[in-house]
């Protein structure tokens, strides 16, 4: 078997396989029992497309730089080959400014691990079977903060798993609420990309099991959300060091984790179902308003989709592909640095843009840059929901009499759906939705000067008198009335 050696410096700390050589499949290979249960993987490395190790090791200059704009446009093209994923998903994610060198990141791998053993430890010291090399599937304490003296599934942990009893007021509420959920994390491990014989291991369970808890109380705002491990899953099989793994699903957090944000009325990712709904109503109305009158018109179907970013829709290997393409295509030059530092003058929007640096955003996000909607924080993955409800259009309105029938009609679409046709047609929405939102601003603003609403003739007596074809103005003024939500958005 032939082997491609790559520099440490530049992330990868492995050898990569000749893709030549090696089956897909090989990279993560799914237990034999389970083969049957594996949706249809359409992802296929393709020469001239695919970013390949020769050229993500080529992308770097001597001291280390690198061209991002030309690993963006491979990406978007034909995804990542295997072998290098963990390590251009960390530029893809922020972990790092491809203007660095190999020194600086090498600096900053370390001393991001240092702080993650930190944190670990500082967990340890209060659920000692943190790092153990197992896990928890059972509560370890009551809802006051006492120990529960029982077995884990996983059995061998020490006397003091669940550590020592909060006794110090309202300071540990914070603790306890974190103990707590640390049963609900094992349980979700063990339900995690169950099919991949990565996971037949305890050993590989409880690694992702010690990035979510400490994650947990990283971010104890937030804390843990179910979900959560399916995000976290890939970054630990594509990064070997634990901490790498971390700092890697805390980068895709920055994405998400409002989605997670969890109180007794709300879910975080019902913002992004909200704006899903004013796209459908904004480009395809008369689908928009079928949903509603199913009572679907909050668009819950599609919350998985958004939540766990299309795990369920997708074989593994091409979810991950769906994931770098839309990292790729959202990708913001600035990103480390609004991560790094929030108050930089990224953050404010004071950066000048011109055609140099426009051509180091990623596609979606220069799109973005370029009609002025940079402060529209819209995913796209929730286009990439718009494109799979357009796909589905004509079935949706003739066939769907329920909730039940979308449900369906959208479960049909696990396995069965391609990245690249959906991706694209995220796009083509995209740009719809953009040019039609400001189209209707512009109408919106000519009003506010006495013009017409419907064509943005400069007269306020010509509305009145204004019969246009089609009654597309007519139409139009509807469409205004919900302009309020689109520059609310904005």
């Amino acid at each position: 078997m032939g082997f491609l050696m790559c520099k440490e410096d530049n992330g990868l700390g492995c050898l990569m396989k000749n893709s030549a050589s090696v089956e897909l499949d090989s990279y993560f290979p799914v237990r034999p029992q389970r083969q049957e249960d594996v949706p249809k993987t359409r992802f296929k490395p393709r020469v001239g497309k695919t970013l390949s190790p020769r050229r993500w090791n080529a992308a770097f200059s001597q001291d280390g730089q690198l061209d991002i704009a030309g690993v963006l446009r491979r990406i978007q093209r034909g995804g990542i080959h295997p072998s290098i994923k963990g390590a251009v998903w960390e530029f893809l994610l922020g972990c790092y400014d491809p203007n660095s060198t190999f020194e600086e990141r090498n600096e900053i791998r370390q001393r991001r691990r240092e702080q993650y053993a930190a944190w670990k430890t500082e967990c340890k010291e209060m659920a000692p079977v943190i790092g153990s090399g197992k896990f928890i599937t059972a509560a370890i304490i009551t809802d006051d903060g006492q120990p529960i003296i029982e077995t884990s599934v996983n059995g061998n942990l020490p006397d003091d798993f669940g550590g020592k009893p909060s006794d110090n007021g309202s300071a540990d509420k914070r603790v306890i609420q974190w103990k707590r959920s640390l049963h609900q994390i094992g349980l979700d491990v063990v339900r995690t990309d169950r099919i991949l014989v990565f996971y037949e291991t305890e050993k590989n369970q409880a690694k992702l099991w010690d990035i979510l808890a400490v994650y947990s109380w990283f971010d104890g705002d937030i804390g843990y959300v179910q979900g959560m491990n399916d995000i976290c899953s890939p970054m630990v099989i594509l990064l070997d060091d634990e901490a790498d793994a971390f700092w890697c699903f805390e980068r895709a957090m920055h994405r998400l984790r409002e989605n997670f944000r969890c109180s007794t009325t709300s879910v975080g990712v019902q913002s992004q179902l909200s704006t899903l709904a004013q796209i459908i109503k904004t480009i395809d109305p008369k689908l928009h308003q079928h949903l509603e009158e199913l009572d679907g018109g909050e668009y819950l179907f599609a919350f998985r989709m958004l939540m766990v970013l299309f795990r369920r829709e997708f074989s593994f290997v091409d979810s991950l592909y769906l994931w770098e393409v839309m990292w790729a295509m959202e990708y913001n030059p600035n990103m480390y640095l609004l991560y790094e530092e929030p108050n930089s003058s990224c953050q404010n929007g004071s950066q000048k843009i011109n055609n140099k640096l426009l051509k180091l955003y990623g596609k979606f996000e220069r799109k973005n840059v370029q009609t002025g909607w940079t402060e529209q924080k819209t995913a796209l993955a929730v286009f990439v929901v718009a494109s799979v409800l357009e796909t589905k259009n004509k079935r949706l309105l003739k066939e769907a009499k329920g909730l039940d029938d979308v449900v369906q009609i959208l479960g049909e679409l696990t396995g069965n759906m391609d990245v690249k046709k959906a991706v694209k047609g995220a796009l083509k929405i995209h740009k719809k939705y953009l040019s039609k939102v400001n189209f209707i601003i512009t109408r919106v603003l000519s009003a506010a000067l006495g013009g017409c609403i419907c064509c943005g003739y400069l007269s306020a007596a010509h509305h009145h008198s204004c019969r246009p074809r089609n009654h597309s103005c007519i139409r139009l003024q509807r469409e205004c009335f919900t302009i309020g939500y689109i520059l609310q958005q904005a």
